[in-house]
């Protein structure tokens, strides 16, 4: 079968990097929503823990139950609030905090300017009386930055919306309050961290969108694909490959079938405009649900070595070409 090899070294080199950014192992939060963003959710929250990372952030509480042992605090960004004393929830509207159950921990929230999630600035003061009135303890307050990972003066558009809502929950009484907004692009790109955390997702997994006219921190890919040779095969020049025959040998040549596919959560792509493996090698026609055809008799492939390049390929992002892998694929740490 198919199987994903996670380099440990690659990701405490990235973390690492974050943390000579913060000035602190402590100040990093791991978000290893959606199972890590496909890398696996226990294996890097205990690979986390053991380089020292004492805070995470996932999607749900059933997430959080899987890795709680590791960490300090874990904040959960959508689900039911209840009280737990390692779990935090994020508020993102009114009824959160109506909904939520007395004496649980909260991190509020606060649409500076995405229009996604979180209290509108509106709401704001609204948000914190309903706080106090529903005995729940504010931990956290936190943004998301639409923008950290383009040119322009958006980020510092929505830093400076973000400090007068720190100002506003200061006057509002509440003290102890971790602040947070930088996620990977923001802390790639900052000169002065000056927050209690940072969640950092991507950057972690070895990953760095922002265009080169920034700064470029050197960060290394945590997970290589591979696949495992089925069947091996001649065919003579002329003859076709694959549903429906997209590829048409040039020559006589010797291919072979490997056990990944679009059931797999790898993309299907283009045969016109074929993708080209970590080794070189290019696919041979058209992805099937179960395999891949390439000019190789090698036991195992090395399919992708780098989301970044393979998404660059195939005209999408590195996030969506991990996340996209089955969870079933199995993993092995090197």
């Amino acid at each position: 079968m198919a199987f994903i090899t996670i380099n440990r070294q690659n990701f405490y080199h990235n973390l690492n990097q974050i943390a000579l950014k913060t000035g602190s192992v402590e100040k990093i939060a791991i978000v290893l929503k959606d199972n890590a963003y496909g890398h696996g959710l226990e294996l890097m929250g205990r690979l986390a823990s053991e380089f020292g990372i004492k805070h995470a952030v996932v999607r749900k509480t059933s997430e959080a139950v899987l890795i709680k042992p590791f960490f300090e605090t874990v904040l959960i960004l959508g689900d039911t609030i209840v009280k737990d004393e390692r779990y935090s929830f994020a508020i993102n509207t009114l009824e959160d905090i109506k909904n939520a159950q007395k004496g649980a921990k909260v991190e509020l929230k606060v649409d500076t300017g995405m229009h996604r999630n979180g209290i509108t600035l509106d709401e704001l003061d609204e948000a914190l009386e309903l706080i106090k009135e529903n005995a729940l303890e504010l931990i956290g307050v936190m943004t998301h930055y639409r923008s950290a990972d383009e040119l322009g003066s958006e980020l510092f558009w929505q830093q400076k919306q973000f400090e007068s809502v720190k100002q506003r929950v200061k006057e509002a009484g509440f003290t102890g309050v971790r602040v947070h907004s930088h996620n990977s692009a923001t802390i790639l790109r900052t000169k002065h961290f000056d927050e209690d955390l940072v969640r950092v997702g991507i950057g972690a997994y070895g990953y760095n969108e922002l265009p080169d006219s920034f700064d470029q921190l050197e960060l290394r890919p945590v997970m290589a694909l591979h696949a495992k040779k089925v069947s091996s095969r001649v065919v003579k020049a002329g003859e076709r490959i694959g549903y429906g025959g997209e590829y048409i040998a040039e020559n006589e040549m010797r291919v072979s079938t490997y056990d990944l596919g679009y059931g797999d959560g790898w993309c299907r792509g283009d045969a016109k405009n074929p993708y080209i493996t970590g080794e070189g090698l290019p696919i041979l026609g058209r992805v099937s649900m179960d395999f891949i055809t390439i000019a190789s008799e090698k036991e195992e492939m090395c399919v992708m070595n780098d989301a970044q390049v393979a998404a660059k390929q195939l005209g999408t992002i590195s996030y969506e070409i991990t996340t996209a892998l089955s969870s079933d694929i199995p993993k092995e740490v090197i």
